[in-house]
């Protein structure tokens, strides 16, 4: 199917889909991850082929995106996130008459989701994206990532057959194969909005084209991110070996592949946690790369790391090529002080692909942090500080401020690679992690794919079901009743 039928399908189908009922769509997207559990064997054999990634990682991520897929059904079902609101009729209200005026979240119309290589499964066809994005009531078309694309052809014929056995509208999911054909269909009108997760200089890429449009969409884009991960002297002090073992097992984790990788370790001297990292990063045997595009990339990144004034080297690690391209990486871990850190810049500073972190040596000075950090790291998924037992978080305020302004995620303790799908989850951050600071993980992402409408004066019969009297869907409504102006501000003790 070309690009322009794909997108008429969704266009046509978007009516059809929006209306569904919340049991109707739920339903839908528990038989899709039915359908995905039922395919297991079949879908893990062809990950393992075209990814590299172990059978261990493929079966965690695809029971992810399943259970995932099942929340969300219960979301949809609950219908907080349709965040119905009713301000009845009220002649005496303080600042005017009222009409009766109701809102309700709606679905935008056709999603575009640019699938990522570092998920093959959580991330990419049914995934994260694609399951908010269908309990929104949106049609999704899926442009699959060319690192696996036999995988995506597999999963999308799977979720397309679910659909259709639910009793979905045709059209309501569609897989899209191409790089030209992805930019086609985000500069298509009957598009509404996209999601992307990738690289820095892609993601950019595509959001300029959807802020460029004639009339422009929303486009979330998860891009890089370093994820400075900040050790307290006490913290150090208490357990400087384990802190090092934990590290080197975050950062070599899927051989660095992870958007949450710690990429910058700020401790006061790297000579307590020296052994134990040598010690522990031998151990980690080579991890072969997604694609050939990843090896390239990493390899000049690191070399640039490693060329760098006044960079250490601790583990030089290694990176194997074969003749496709393919690389299969070690980890290699270096050391900066602060203000060799500063002066290196970019050269150091950027985000490294793969299994390469910088152990950043801060001194005895620890109030020039906040101010650093906030300056060389404006935007990131994720920040991290590990404090001793007994430590006072409150002598670190000024840090933690920081770190919260600068970051989606603050991590106490703990390394921040694994994202758990909660409804409290924020896996998102201030640019340049992404392009709109929303979440991509969990049931707040969502609202990444509605709109608002109020409806004023409309007899019930127009109304759609989750502003009507009657509630159908049973779904909470905030209700604002006539005549409760008249006490605003009275409530003892609430100011």
């Amino acid at each position: 199917m070309n690009v322009n039928a794909i997108l008429e399908a969704a266009a046509q189908a978007a009516p059809a889909f929006a209306r569904t009922t919340p049991r109707e769509r739920a339903g839908a997207l528990v038989a899709v991850a039915e359908a995905l559990d039922a395919a297991r064997d079949e879908i893990i054999a062809l990950g393992q082929e075209e990814t590299g990634l172990t059978e261990a990682r493929l079966r965690g991520e695809l029971n992810r995106t399943s259970q995932q897929l099942r929340l969300f059904a219960e979301v949809v079902v609950e219908g907080v996130y349709l965040d119905a609101r009713i301000d009845e009729a009220d002649p005496d209200y303080v600042v005017g008459p009222r009409p009766d005026v109701r809102r309700v979240n709606v679905p935008l119309g056709p999603v575009l989701n640019f699938a990522a290589s570092n998920f093959p499964l959580a991330f990419s066809v049914a995934g994260g994206d694609t399951a908010a994005a269908l309990a929104a009531g949106n049609p999704v078309i899926l442009k699959a990532h060319d690192g696996h694309p036999r995988l995506s052809e597999l999963t999308g014929r799977i979720v397309t057959e679910a659909l259709t056995k639910a009793g979905m509208p045709d059209g309501t999911f569609a897989v899209l194969f191409g790089r030209e054909e992805g930019v086609e269909a985000l500069r298509d009108p009957r598009v509404r909005a996209a999601s992307f997760t990738g690289s820095t200089h892609v993601g950019r890429m595509l959001a300029d084209i959807a802020a460029s449009r004639p009339v422009p969409i929303p486009f979330y884009g998860e891009l890089g991110s370093v994820n400075p991960v900040v050790v307290t002297p006490q913290a150090v002090a208490e357990d400087a070996a384990g802190l090092a073992q934990a590290y080197v097992a975050s950062v070599a984790g899927s051989a660095g592949q992870l958007c949450t990788k710690p990429g910058f370790l700020f401790v006061p001297s790297a000579e307590p946690l020296r052994e134990a990292v040598i010690a522990a990063a031998q151990d980690v045997p080579p991890h072969r790369q997604l694609t050939a595009g990843i090896t390239a990339g990493y390899q000049e990144r690191r070399e640039a790391v490693l060329k760098a004034d006044g960079v250490e080297v601790l583990v030089e690690g290694d990176v194997r090529v074969d003749d496709d391209g393919l690389g299969w990486a070690t980890p290699t871990i270096t050391a900066i002080t602060l203000a060799q850190l500063e002066a290196a810049g970019e050269s150091v500073l950027d985000e490294a692909f793969g299994p390469l972190s910088v152990i950043v040596e801060y001194g005895d000075d620890t109030a020039v942090l906040p101010e650093v950090l906030e300056r060389l790291f404006p935007g990131n998924l994720t920040a991290t500080i590990h404090l001793a037992a007994d430590e006072d978080p409150q002598a670190w305020a000024a840090l933690l401020e920081v770190l919260a302004r600068t970051s989606g995620r603050v991590l106490f303790g703990g390394w921040p690679t694994g994202v758990s799908v909660t409804a409290a989850m924020q896996h998102g951050g201030p640019v340049p992690a992404t392009t709109q600071d929303a979440t991509s993980v969990g049931t707040a992402a969502i609202g990444r794919f509605l709109r608002a409408v109020a409806f004023q004066n409309a007899p019930q019969a127009a109304l759609p079901p989750a502003l009507r009297d009657d509630n159908p869907w049973g779904i909470p409504q905030r209700r604002s009743a006539a005549g409760l102006s008249s006490s605003w501000g009275e409530l003892t003790g609430r100011y």
